[in-house]
């Protein structure tokens, strides 16, 4: 591996390797195809990212032509690929962009044409740019496809079929996945050429240091035991089942006291991505998501995932759930399960191979609260402000006008109007 990695490694604190970076790296770096599974949170960004960049460390790109590509199914988790590789890259002067909807595609389309040796992209954003013709992938020689079951489940196999079709043809390919099903191994022989396949986790990708709960509740007890465990200390992710349900759920929070609020996809990137910022920086303690935001948020010290509608997949429920006990860390999967739903439920536990404890709970139960660290809410309501977008800054790092100058403040103004103007004779 390029000096320079090795030293920034260093520098981030990585000492040692995961067992997704450590199974597949020397293949990688060797140019080998590579398969690997590995739970969501094992690392597997470094794991490609690492190979990726050394493997087109001293190229350059030109306009619109990209050397690397890196596919990923959701825009959270495009940006947190690229926020993981970026000081990488630098270290060894390569330029990451990062293309997906919901942002301003001529930013995109100018950074493209600035040169980007490395594109972190979402299938259809790539697709547009294409039909713009403000890229072409036939210089991409490391093509990688990361959580390829959920752009499967996505239905975006389609546009990625159509997308590997342009890379170059004798390229090295890696596909990333924490499950591998029928429709990933499909483009396992379609695309990747005598692939070594790494495994490091059990194919379900239940993980040891996780604690899984069934919290049995009836229909009426359910809303107040969500506020309960809303109301614990830390920060929490909720996840329901579709957008207007996790509206729903925010404002019921709020009303209990709870700082609350809702990411799906019916928000514009913007939104998303600042209502992340205020969960990270603890402006608010539960975050309600849909499946949109299942993969690709990494929180530091997430320990502890609501399932408040239970997923309808197990697929989803391991990603749900791969929201915490991330890197080795523990956590803890709660599930809400009404009466009607606990044999869906245990049917879905057994066939994603978990055992979780199953506990019937009222909402001021020492058991929920043992379990799940619940508190009884304030019961005083909050309000947590929209997420403002940052204001562009001119080049001192001044907020800008409407057109871009600096607007005076009241008290310039003010001494402008007492300092009579001189004209030069």
């Amino acid at each position: 591996m390029p000096a320079p990695l090795l030293s920034t490694l260093t520098r981030e604190g990585v000492t040692e390797p995961f067992p997704i970076q450590a199974a597949t790296l020397p293949d990688a770096l060797n140019g080998r195809d590579v398969l690997g599974r590995g739970r969501t949170g094992s690392g597997k960004t470094l794991a490609f990212g690492l190979s990726l960049l050394a493997r087109t460390a001293e190229r350059r790109a030109e306009p619109g032509e990209p050397l690397a590509l890196v596919l990923v199914p959701t825009r959270e988790l495009a940006q947190q690929v690229t926020a993981a590789l970026t000081p990488y890259a630098h270290a060894v002067r390569l330029r990451v962009t990062t293309v997906v909807g919901g942002m301003p595609i001529s930013r995109q389309i100018n950074a493209l044409q600035r040169g980007a040796e490395v594109v972190v992209a979402t299938p259809g954003r790539l697709a547009d740019l294409i039909d713009r013709r403000a890229c072409r992938l036939d210089k991409v020689r490391v093509t990688v496809l990361d959580e390829a079951d959920q752009m499967a489940d996505m239905g975006f196999l389609p546009q990625v079929t159509a997308l590997l079709d342009q890379v170059a043809p004798d390229g090295q390919r890696m596909l990333f996945s924490a499950t591998l099903d029928r429709n990933v191994d499909r483009l396992v022989r379609r695309f990747l050429t005598d692939p070594v396949s790494h495994s490091v986790d059990p194919s379900a990708g239940a993980v040891t240091t996780m604690d899984h709960h069934l919290l049995h509740v009836t229909d009426r007890d359910k809303l107040d035991a969500v506020a309960h465990i809303g109301a614990r200390e830390g920060r929490t992710i909720m996840f329901v089942g579709m957008k207007h349900a996790a509206d729903r759920l925010t404002r019921n929070l709020l009303a209990a006291g709870v700082p609350a609020a809702a990411l799906h996809g019916g928000k514009s990137q913007g939104q998303r991505t600042r209502t992340l910022e205020q969960f990270r920086s603890g402006h608010v303690n539960v975050l309600v998501a849909t499946n949109v935001a299942a993969r690709g948020i990494h929180i530091d010290g997430l320990d502890l995932v609501v399932n408040v509608d239970p997923p309808t997949d197990h697929k989803d429920y391991l990603h749900r759930g791969g929201r915490t006990a991330r890197a080795g860390e523990s956590g803890t999967v709660v599930t809400l399960v009404l009466p009607n739903q606990r044999r869906d439920m245990d049917r879905m536990m057994a066939t994603a191979a978990i055992t979780a404890r199953t506990t019937r709970v009222r909402p001021a139960d020492a058991e929920l609260a043992q379990i799940t660290g619940a508190r009884t809410p304030s019961g005083v309501a909050v309000t947590v402000s929209a997420p403002e977008p940052e204001r562009p800054r001119n080049r001192t790092g001044a907020a800008n006008g409407r057109n871009g100058r600096n607007r005076p403040t009241a008290a310039r103004r003010a001494a402008r109007r007492r300092t009579p103007q001189t004209t030069a004779g």
